[in-house]
């Protein structure tokens, strides 16, 4: 099984069991290089099914407050994106769940100098990653990524949102190969009291223009937050309130919370 194809088939295997797939978000760097890993490794262990690294970046356009804090800590220690290649080929060989990175446009364009994306896939791949999600690049414009991933294995991650048109929303799934990632609501990642009315809805349009899995993000803080969005998606992403738990418990602190997040799920 190839890299890409290992992503949609961990959320299938998770509903194959009966269960929504948790996919967790943390930052590279954050508190220091060598916790976040042992963050990620702490949260595959507790019941994370995929791994979401995010490659800390100067101008987030979708993090919000807590991310864009704990990135920054991060950006003030000295990482680089070849720093977190680094950590993610140690994460990598450590844990047996697929770990993509997410970060932004700008920073896979002009990594490594001319060759654009060429050069960034072919890093990514080469640290055992198995796809990539770009937050900020269009699916209507992803086109030469989504082709540079497929050349080098990574499964792609485009967003859709529930301000989209159903044109737009076909155009997302048809570009996306791991999962296609619905926005349960507009604005920046954060956790929050209550889930938006606007999920299931999308995650239903969706349905009605692709059968590829599924997965729900922002706003999902709460182990009832992820069985509710378990009763309608295949997926449940949770970052915010992950990296919050890093920031006040380190790695007992993260297993303790995704092991309520992964219960949540199975409910």
């Amino acid at each position: 099984m190839t890299a890409d194809t290992r992503v949609a088939a961990a959320v299938r295997a998770a509903n194959d069991d009966g269960r929504a797939a948790l996919i967790i978000y943390l930052p590279a760097g954050f508190p220091d290089m060598d916790t976040s890993r042992a963050c990620l490794e702490a949260a595959a262990e507790a019941g994370a099914d995929l791994l979401e690294v995010g490659f800390p970046y100067s101008d987030p356009l979708m993090d919000g407050a807590t991310i864009q804090a704990a990135s920054q800590v991060a950006l003030d220690h000295g990482y680089t994106p070849v720093d977190d290649l680094a950590m993610c080929a140690e994460l990598t060989a450590a844990v047996a769940v697929p770990a993509l990175l997410m970060t932004y446009a700008n920073l896979a364009w002009h990594f490594g100098g001319t060759d654009r994306f060429e050069q960034f896939a072919a890093a990514a791949a080469g640290a055992g990653l198995a796809g990539a999600i770009l937050p900020d690049l269009p699916a209507q414009e992803g086109g030469g990524w989504a082709e540079v991933a497929g050349r080098h294995g990574l499964a792609t991650v485009f967003l859709a949102a529930p301000t989209s048109t159903d044109e737009r929303l076909a155009a997302v799934a048809a570009v996306s190969t791991g999962w296609v990632y619905a926005t349960s609501t507009l604005g920046v990642t954060g956790e929050r009291q209550s889930l938006s009315g606007m999920a299931q809805p999308l995650v239903r349009r969706l349905r009605a223009v692709t059968d590829k899995p599924i997965a729900v993000g922002i706003g999902v803080t709460t182990g009832d937050h992820a069985r509710e969005v378990a009763t309608f998606a295949d997926g449940v992403i949770v970052g915010s309130a992950v990296v919050r738990a890093a920031q006040t418990g380190g790695p007992a602190a993260v297993k303790e919370l995704v092991a309520e997040l992964a219960a949540g799920c199975r409910r």
